[in-house]
């Protein structure tokens, strides 16, 4: 059987959406992330023995009009279309789907995605031509549907689906989440086959870059983070560290073009003694030697385990500070404290790695002067980098609920975004305004990035390391109009 997996058009005028970011949107520093779970899915579809067509739109900056004459001449045969949406485009793909169905009644449309997972029955009531959404992890619900369409088999069977049965709609009970993940076949072997690395780009790693996971779900609560709340939930399901290794192996072998290999993982680090596996295996490998790595990484860990990350080609790690304040961050449930983060910069320092330093504002208790502790640590932490961002809160998780029920936000999909797909503030919080939260932010990039003592340090790493002084100008060349950029 055929399957159509297609990553859909949105605001290509302006730049490429990067819909499987954790907040989607077109970013200031150029990101675009793979759509690594449509990309899986789609793997285990064509190992399955299904033919695989893909398109993924945002990446080659096709609008509308571009991806429907692209469909068109690969349409033949296809009868299943999975196409992936995101909260901020949710209106726009949906209409897509819209015209899709009208132009091919007789293929079968799915939606799948955050968005749809946490708002099942208000996505199908939008348009009445949708076949069906899937909710949470959708490898296998993919898979099931597609047997299911090809043997004539009632949809009704296929677990984790939520379809249009006449005028009804019917939520099929939950699907099991995926335990074997060694099951699952190579991110990378499938866009050595289909995509170009030259298409994406992540500016915390050096160009070009390829992502992948080692495992699913995490174990923290974190109210505001989308992936575990609506997609992947809070069991840290792994791949075998022998299965990550002989994916290396593989870019290693398929990619000389490759210099960093980014570990998209909600949190990579949580068990240590994988870790130290996989780092040793690397080492023993000889994996080091070929390329650097980056991965998430919790504000918790430990500086030996640091260590031995930088010995296995670790360059950078990424930790979610979001605040300096302990009652912030315990209202956000983030499981760590003032006192760790302090540790952990120091620990990262001593080892030599980079930190990419994740900021946000916005959260329960937050206050002017709270925003003024946060950027206070940020300037005396003084990491490689650093974001600064409100709080964006997606349905389906505790922020969502928490910001809707107190009337912080309204609830319109589409006011996500800006007109040119940059992110959007949608919170007003009591003594706190969208607007205000978006200055702060602006401010304290600009006191962040234009201190001398930071350009200084910058000089001094790119000096060291020619290729991430290349990565720093080229992040710099996208971003330096918000930088300077008059109220």
């Amino acid at each position: 059987m055929k399957i159509f997996f297609i990553n859909p058009p949105f605001k290509a005028e302006y730049g490429k959406f990067s819909r499987e970011s954790r907040s989607p949107s077109i970013g200031h520093s150029g990101v675009l992330y793979y759509p690594l779970w449509l990309i899986y899915a789609a793997a285990l579809a064509e190992k399955e023995g299904h033919q695989v067509e893909f398109l993924d739109a945002p990446a080659n900056l096709m609008n509308e009009k571009s991806s429907l004459e692209y469909i068109e001449k690969k349409i033949d045969g296809v009868r299943l279309v999975v196409l992936d949406t995101s909260t901020p485009s949710i209106y726009s793909d949906i209409n897509f789907a819209k015209k899709i169905k009208e132009r091919y009644p007789d293929i079968f449309v799915l939606l799948v995605g955050t968005h749809p997972s946490a708002t099942a029955e208000e996505t199908l009531k939008l348009e009445p031509k949708l076949d069906a959404v899937a909710r949470k992890e959708y490898d296998n619900i993919v898979r099931e549907l597609a047997r299911a369409i090809e043997q004539g088999i009632d949809i009704g069977q296929v677990k984790g689906i939520s379809y249009r049965k006449g005028n009804e709609i019917v939520h099929n009970e939950d699907a099991e989440y995926i335990t074997d993940l060694d099951e699952i076949p190579f991110a990378s072997k499938f866009i050595k086959e289909h995509l170009s690395v030259y298409d994406y780009s992540f500016p915390a790693a050096t160009y070009p870059a390829i992502q992948i996971f080692t495992g699913r779900g995490c174990p923290a609560h974190c109210n505001f983070c989308v992936y575990p709340q609506t997609m992947h939930g809070h069991q840290y399901r792994t791949r075998s560290e022998e299965n990550v290794i002989e994916e290396m192996k593989y870019i290693a072998e398929n990619f000389p073009e490759v210099k960093e290999i980014v570990i998209e993982d909600d949190t990579f680090t949580i068990r240590k003694d994988r870790i130290a596996k996989i780092c040793n295996l690397m080492i023993e490998n000889k994996l080091n030697k070929r390329f650097k790595w980056l991965c998430n990484a919790r504000a918790n860990l430990d500086y030996e385990t640091m260590k031995l990350m930088k010995k296995a080609g670790c360059r950078l790690i990424i930790p979610g500070i979001e605040s300096f304040n302990q009652e912030i961050l315990k209202n956000i449930k983030k499981g760590t404290t003032t006192k760790q983060i302090e540790d952990y910069i120091k620990g990262a320092k001593k080892a030599h790695l980079l930190v990419h330093a994740c900021y946000m504002v916005g959260n329960e208790g937050e206050t002017k002067e709270t925003m003024q502790t946060t950027l206070a640590a940020a300037l005396r932490f003084n990491t490689d980098t650093a974001q600064f961002f409100p709080l964006i809160p997606y349905p389906g998780t505790e922020a969502y609920n928490w910001a809707k029920e107190n009337g912080y936000i309204n609830g319109k999909y589409d006011e996500y975004c800006k007109e040119d797909g940059t992110l959007n503030c949608v919170l007003n919080l009591p003594g706190l305004s969208a607007q205000e939260l978006v200055e702060f932010c602006d401010y304290a990039r600009k006191k962040y990035y234009l201190r001398p003592k930071y350009i200084l340090h910058r000089l001094h790493i790119g000096l060291l390391h020619p290729s991430d002084l290349k990565r720093s100008l080229k992040a710099f060349g996208t971003i330096k109009k918000y930088l300077f950029k008059k109220k």
